[in-house]
C-alpha cells in the first residue's frame, strides 16, 4: 500500500493570486494578494522562502510571525490566518497596500488630501502609544516600507521583525543588517559608550519623524535632510522639530504627541480625525449624541475619501440602523454614501435596510425616504415595490399630516412604471380621486391633479377614458386657483390619450366655462388650452386621414413616454404640469407667515349660504369619485407649509422637462410647519408681485402664485386683479373686464359618487335624458311582464291543493 504526503501548501485555505508580488518591508518577506479559496476574499499573504545559510532571517521572520498572530489591535495589521513549514511561512492578513504604492497611486490620481494624512499619522502614534505604554514593546522598524493601508483609507502598522521589550529581559534590539532600514537609526545609537540619557520611545519617536518627511516629501536622502521640513504642513513643524531633535531626552511620549496635535489649531484637529474618534467610540455613546452626530455627518461627506466613506462610514451606519435604533437621522448620509456604490452593492446593502425603512411608522423616517426615494428607485425592482413597498406607501394618503400626504402623491411619479395593474389602476386611482375631492388642503388637491397628469400615460387605455377628463373636470371647479390651472394644464399635456370625439364634446365645454374664471392665471391658460385643441381638431376636420394617426394613442395600452407630440403639441402644457408645484405664493423667511381670506363663490339671491364645514377625509369605494361641493372655499394657510418641497417636479419629466426653468424650492422648516396648517379664517395677506414670462418665450412661469381674493366685497388692503402688473412691458391703466366677475354659483350639490365603477364626471342633459329613457324602458318592461303574469295565471286557473305544478 502507498501512503502520499500530504502537501500543507495545497491544503492551506488560502491561495496566491498569479501575479508579480506588490513589494513589502525591505528584507526576505515578499507580498502577495490572495483570496480565500472558499468564499474569494480577498487579503494580503507575506511569504517568507527558507533558505539555507539564513538562520538568523529566518529566527527574525518567526518572531515577526510570532508577534503579529498574538498582538490585536485596531491601528496594526490584523491577522487572519498562518502556515509555518520547513521551507516557507505564510502570514495571511487582511487585504491591504504599502504605503508607498497608496501614496504614489494618489498623486497620479489628484494628490493627497492633509485630511487623510492627518488621520493616518494619527493611527500609526496610536499603535506606537499601545507599543511603548501598553505593552512594553519597542517597534524599531518604523519607516514608509512598515506602514500600510486597507481599503478604508485606514493605516496600518507592520513590519514588526525587528521587535523588543523595552523591560530587556529579552535580550537587546535584533541586528538588521539592512542599509535601507537602518538610515532611520536614531544618532544615539552610533554613540556606543551608553552615556546618553534617553526614553525608551526615543528611538521610535525619531523614526515617525523620518516617516513624516518621507510623507511629505518622498524618500529620505539621508539623515541630513531631516533638517529641512520642505512640504510639511506648518500646523505639524513644531511637533515635527521635537521628533527629530538631536536630545533623545525631549522627545514626546507617543500619547504626549497626540494630544499636542490635537489641541485646538493643531495637525489633527478637523472634522476627519474627529468623525473617526466618534466612530471608533459609537458603541458606548449616548443615543443624544449619536443623533447629533449622524445629523452633522452628510455635512461632512464631500470632502471624506470616498474609500473611507464606502468602507467605514457605511457599515457604521448600517449597523447604527438595525441595532442602535438611530432612526431617520441615517437616512440622508446613508443615500449620499450610496453614490459611491455600485449597482451590485447598492442592491446587497442599501436596498434590504430601505424595504425594512418603509414598514417603519416613525413619521420622520417616513416623510424622509420619500422626499429621497428618486436616489434609490432605479435600484427597486418591481416586485419588491409591489409588494414590500407600495402597500406601506399609500398610508401615507391617509395621514394626518399634510406634509406626508403632499410627499406621498409626489412619490407616486416615481412608482407608477414599477406599479402592476392592480395597484396603479384601481389602488392609487381610489386614493387619488378621494384627495382631490375631500383633502381639506388646495395645494394637495393641485398637488394631486399635477401628478395625475403626468401618471396618466401608464394607466390602461380603459382607466384613462374613465379617469383622466373626469379627474381634470373636477379640478376647473376646485375653489384653488392652482388646482384650477392644474386641472387645464392636465388636459393639454395628456391631449393624445382623448378621442375626438371627446375632445369636442366633453373637454371643450369644459375649458369654455374657464374663460371667465376671476383668475387671470385661469383663462390665460383656458385660452392656451382651447386655442390647441381646437387647431387639433381643424387639422382632422381638413384632412380626415389624419384621425388614425392622431387618435393613435388612445386605445393603446400605455405610453410612458407620451410621444414627441406632446412636447411639441402642448409643450407649454407640460412645462406648466411641471413647475406648477414650485409656484405657490411665497412668504419673505424673516417675517412671520400671513392668512388670507379665500374668495367664497357666491350663491343664487335667495338662497343662504351654509357654513364651510372641512369635507372628512374618509376613504372611498374603489372606482368613485367623491364629489361633494365645498361651497364656501377651504381656507388655505399661505405659510411656508403650504409651499412645495425642494424636489423640481420638472426635473422627473422626460424630454418634456429640459424645457422648463429651475426653480427654487423653499425646504425651511417643511416637516415641522406642514403639520401646523388649519381650517380657521385667515387674514388678508399682502400681494406678491406676480411676474409671467410670454407663452411663446418659455411657456411657463416665472413667479409665485396669485392666491385669490374676496371678490365681493373685496377686502381692506386688497387689490384687484387689474392692479397687478401681470408681466406686461408697462403697467395698463386700463380696468380688469373680468374683475367684477366671480365664480360660477353652486345652486345644487354635487352627487356622493358618480355610480359604481363610473368616473364620468360631467353629467350633461343628454346623459340624464339617456338615463330618464332608460329607466322608463325598464318601467314598461316591468308593466308588460306583470300583464303578462296575470294571463297565465287567468287562462290556468285556481291551482287545487295538494295539486303539483307540473310546467
Amino acid at each position: 500500500m502507498w501512503f502520499f504526503a500530504r502537501d500543507p501548501v495545497r491544503d492551506f485555505p488560502f491561495e496566491l493570486i498569479p501575479e508579480p508580488p506588490e513589494g513589502g518591508p525591505p528584507g526576505p518577506w515578499a507580498l502577495h494578494r490572495g483570496r480565500k479559496k472558499a468564499t474569494g476574499c480577498l487579503v494580503s499573504i507575506f511569504v517568507y522562502d527558507v533558505k539555507p545559510g539564513a538562520e538568523e532571517q529566518t529566527q527574525v521572520a518567526k518572531a515577526a510571525f510570532k508577534r503579529l498572530k498574538t498582538l490585536r489591535h485596531p491601528n496594526i495589521l490584523a491577522y487572519i490566518d498562518g502556515l509555518e513549514t520547513e521551507k516557507c511561512l505564510h502570514v495571511v492578513t487582511e487585504a491591504v497596500t504599502p504605503l508607498g504604492i497608496y501614496l504614489k497611486a494618489r498623486v497620479e490620481a489628484g494628490g493627497l488630501k492633509e485630511l487623510e494624512i492627518s488621520w493616518g499619522l494619527h493611527q500609526i502614534v496610536k499603535a506606537l502609544s499601545f507599543l511603548v505604554n501598553d505593552c512594553s514593546l519597542i517597534h524599531n522598524n518604523v519607516c514608509m516600507a512598515a506602514v500600510f493601508v486597507d481599503r478604508a483609507g485606514e493605516w496600518k502598522l507592520g513590519g514588526l521583525d525587528y521587535m523588543y521589550s523595552a523591560q530587556g529581559n529579552g535580550g537587546g534590539p535584533p541586528r538588521k543588517g539592512i542599509p535601507e532600514l537602518e538610515q532611520y537609526d536614531p544618532p544615539e545609537l552610533a554613540d556606543s559608550s551608553g552615556r546618553v540619557v534617553r526614553e525608551k520611545w526615543s528611538a521610535d519617536m525619531w523614526r515617525l519623524g523620518c516617516l513624516i518627511w518621507e510623507v511629505f516629501n518622498g524618500p529620505l536622502p539621508r539623515a541630513a535632510a531631516l533638517r529641512n521640513p520642505g512640504k510639511i504642513p506648518k500646523s505639524l513643524v513644531p511637533h515635527y522639530c521635537e521628533l527629530v531633535g538631536a536630545n533623545p531626552k525631549v522627545r514626546p511620549n507617543p500619547a504626549r504627541f497626540l494630544q499636542n496635535c490635537r489641541a485646538p489649531g493643531g495637525f489633527m484637529s478637523n472634522r476627519f480625525v474627529e468623525t473617526n474618534l466618534f466612530l471608533e467610540e459609537i458603541q458606548i455613546k449616548e443615543p443624544a449624541e449619536k443623533q447629533k452626530f449622524f445629523q452633522e455627518l452628510s455635512k461632512s461627506l464631500d470632502a471624506f475619501p470616498e474609500d473611507f466613506c464606502r468602507h467605514k462610514v457605511l457599515p457604521q451606519l448600517l449597523t447604527a440602523f438595525e441595532f442602535g435604533n438611530a432612526g431617520a437621522v441615517v437616512l440622508t448620509p446613508l443615500f449620499k454614501v450610496g453614490k459611491f456604490l455600485s449597482a451590485e452593492e447598492y442592491q446587497q446593502k442599501i436596498i434590504p435596510v430601505v424595504v425594512k425603512m418603509f414598514s417603519s411608522t416613525d413619521r420622520a423616517m417616513r416623510i424622509r425616504l420619500l422626499q429621497q426615494m428618486e436616489q434609490f428607485i432605479q435600484y427597486l425592482d418591481e416586485p419588491t415595490v409591489n409588494t414590500q413597498i407600495f402597500p406601506h406607501v399609500v398610508h401615507g394618503f391617509l395621514d394626518t399630516n399634510p406634509a406626508i400626504r403632499e410627499q406621498t402623491v409626489k412619490s407616486m411619479l416615481l412608482l407608477a412604471p414599477k406599479l402592476n395593474e392592480a395597484n396603479l389602476n384601481v389602488e392609487l386611482m381610489k386614493h387619488f380621486a378621494r384627495l382631490q375631492a375631500k383633502d381639506e388642503q388646495g395645494p394637495i388637491r393641485c398637488n394631486t391633479t399635477v401628478c395625475l397628469g403626468k401618471i396618466g400615460s401608464y394607466l390602461s387605455a380603459s382607466t384613462r377614458h374613465r379617469v383622466l377628463t373626469s379627474a381634470f373636470s373636477r379640478a376647473t371647479k376646485d375653489p384653488f386657483a392652482p388646482s384650477r390651472v392644474a386641472g387645464v394644464l392636465g388636459f393639454a399635456a395628456t391631449h393624445n390619450l382623448y378621442s375626438m370625439n371627446d375632445c369636442a364634446h366633453k373637454i371643450l365645454p369644459v375649458l369654455c366655462g374657464l374663460t371667465v374664471d376671476p383668475e387671470k392665471s385661469v383663462r390665460d391658460q383656458a385660452f392656451k388650452a382651447i386655442r390647441s385643441f381646437l387647431s387639433k381638431l381643424e387639422s382632422v376636420s381638413e384632412d380626415p386621414t389624419q384621425l388614425e394617426e392622431v387618435e393613435k394613442d388612445v386605445h393603446a395600452a400605455s405610453s410612458p413616454g407620451m410621444g414627441g407630440a406632446a412636447a411639441s403639441w402642448a409643450g407649454w402644457a407640460v412645462t406648466g404640469v411641471s413647475s406648477l408645484t414650485s409656484k405657490l405664493i411665497r412668504v419673505h423667511p424673516t417675517t412671520a407667515p400671513t392668512e388670507t381670506n379665500i374668495p367664497q363663490r357666491p350663491t343664487p339671491e335667495g338662497v343662504p349660504a351654509p357654513a364651510p364645514t372641512p369635507v372628512p377625509a374618509t376613504p372611498t369605494t374603489s372606482g368613485h369619485w367623491e364629489t361633494q361641493e365645498e361651497d364656501k372655499d377651504t381656507a388655505e394657510d399661505s405659510s411656508a407649509a403650504d409651499r412645495w418641497d425642494d424636489e423640481d417636479w420638472g426635473s422627473l419629466e422626460e424630454a418634456e422637462s429640459v424645457l422648463a426653468q429651475q426653480d427654487d424650492w423653499s425646504t425651511g422648516g417643511q416637516v415641522s410647519r406642514a403639520s401646523q396648517v388649519s381650517n380657521s379664517d385667515h387674514k388678508p395677506s399682502k400681494s406678491p408681485e406676480s411676474d409671467w414670462s410670454s407663452w411663446e418665450a418659455e411657456g411657463s412661469w416665472e413667479q409665485g402664485w396669485q392666491e385669490p381674493s374676496s371678490q365681493e366685497p373685496p377686502l381692506e388692503g386688497t387689490r384687484l386683479a387689474s392692479e397687478y402688473n401681470w408681466g406686461g412691458p408697462e403697467s395698463s391703466d386700463k380696468g380688469d373686464p373680468f374683475a367684477t366677475l366671480s365664480a360660477r354659483p353652486s345652486t345644487q350639490p354635487r352627487p356622493d359618487s358618480w355610480g359604481e365603477d363610473n368616473w364620468e364626471g360631467l353629467e350633461t342633459e343628454s346623459r340624464q335624458a339617456k338615463a330618464e329613457l332608460a329607466r322608463k324602458k325598464r318601467e314598461e318592461r316591468r308593466r308588460e311582464m306583470e300583464a303578462k303574469r296575470a294571463e297565465r295565471k287567468a287562462a290556468k286557473g285556481p291551482m287545487k291543493l295538494g295539486a303539483r305544478k307540473l310546467d
